[in-house]
């Protein structure tokens, strides 16, 4: 068929049909209306158009049509018909679910508990987190833990330990904006005047015990001191936080970490947190091999703030995505009654006008 015709069946299509045609093809599918992710389709579709073709006939042979409801007998009772068991299915298409009856929780419970602790509450560490502030004082740290665990905790206190031996201390992240924000954190925590900040376009109270800035900066940093150019007191540093440091991995800046770690002078303590690395046994291992300090790794798997899933739709209404306020596996039919009537009406409105029901 042409482009012509393909786009205009497309477009006839709904969009939940044209996310499953997506899957495998395009990127981040799920973020685009059903206008740009026609355009989407109709490119990928020029690398392979038989199979692209192939695949929306047969998703669209997997629609199920909508008889029309016959009329109920007279003087007949109303009980439903059970279903039978062996009815044949396409090849491929999966069995249809039972749609839950149960009611979703409401918008108010979903949203409990969200927000900043109490103050009243007395902070606890975990066990990991005081295993990693113990084994700096001998070794380096590689910390893997989820997001929201608690690993600025971690460098907080081990900044604010090697402060107190007179040690410098250097914070750094893969972002300008991160560090500006790391700066404004920090300077609260230990007072303005123990906290500076050098990046690209920023550089205020360069002496301080505890510099932020932005991991380019440290390796060019580290750079100039290998020529005999001292910009910062190297000679003290004693504890050197790579924060993120699965940028390790980027293909263009992950030399950037490499390098800053390697010329890491040998006094320091080295830090590494992040929440992604695939291979953090591997990164210890490695760290280890090149540094007169053994490396620790410290793993932890639990994830301390549960994640929920919620749908936002583009008029402003929220709701829960999942009947329960947590993420069930594999189970279509737990969505969230409100949350698939603004699919519906999303669906509804991203349709062509002469296509609307």
């Amino acid at each position: 068929m042409t482009t012509e015709e393909l786009e205009q069946l497309l477009a006839q299509q709904p969009i939940a049909l044209l996310h499953r045609l997506a899957r495998g093809r395009v990127q981040r599918h799920f973020r685009a209306g059903k206008r740009r992710l026609i355009e989407v389709l109709l490119r990928h579709s020029a690398e392979n158009r038989a199979g692209f073709e192939s695949d929306l006939m047969i998703l669209i042979g997997e629609k199920p049509a909508r008889p029309a409801p016959a009329p109920a007998p007279l003087h007949a009772p109303t009980a439903r018909k059970p279903k039978p068991s062996g009815a044949p299915r396409r090849p491929g298409q999966r069995p249809a679910e039972p749609e839950s009856q149960e009611l979703g929780i409401p918008l108010s419970t979903w949203l409990e508990g969200l927000g900043v602790p109490s103050s009243s509450q007395p902070f606890i560490p975990d066990a990991w987190q005081e295993a990693a502030i113990a084994k700096l004082r001998e070794s380096d740290v590689v910390v893997s833990v989820p997001t929201g665990s608690g690993k600025t905790y971690v460098a907080v206190e081990a900044a604010r330990r090697a402060i107190a031996e007179n040690r410098t201390v250097i914070y750094t992240s893969p972002l300008k904006a991160l560090s500006n924000t790391k700066y404004t954190e920090f300077s609260k925590i230990f007072g303005a005047d123990q906290v500076g900040i050098l990046t690209g376009d920023r550089r205020e109270n360069g002496q301080a015990p505890l510099l932020i800035m932005t991991t380019e900066i440290l390796r060019n940093l580290f750079y100039d001191a290998g020529g005999g150019e001292i910009d910062v007191r190297l000679d003290t540093l004693g504890l050197v936080i790579l924060d993120e440091s699965q940028y390790i991995a980027d293909p263009e800046r992950g030399v950037v970490w490499e390098e800053t770690i390697i010329f890491c002078p040998s006094q320091a303590k080295l830090l590494l947190l992040s929440a992604s690395i695939g291979n953090p046994h591997d990164i210890a291992d490695w760290l280890t091999s090149i540094r007169q300090t053994p490396c620790h790794l410290i793993k932890h798997s639990t994830r301390t703030v549960p994640l929920r899933a919620g749908y936002l739709h583009p008029n402003g209404k929220l709701s829960p995505l999942f009947r329960t306020a947590g993420i069930p596996h594999g189970h279509p039919s737990h969505l969230h009654p409100e949350a698939k009537r603004l699919f519906e009406q999303y669906e509804d409105e991203t349709q062509p006008s002469g296509r609307r029901r």
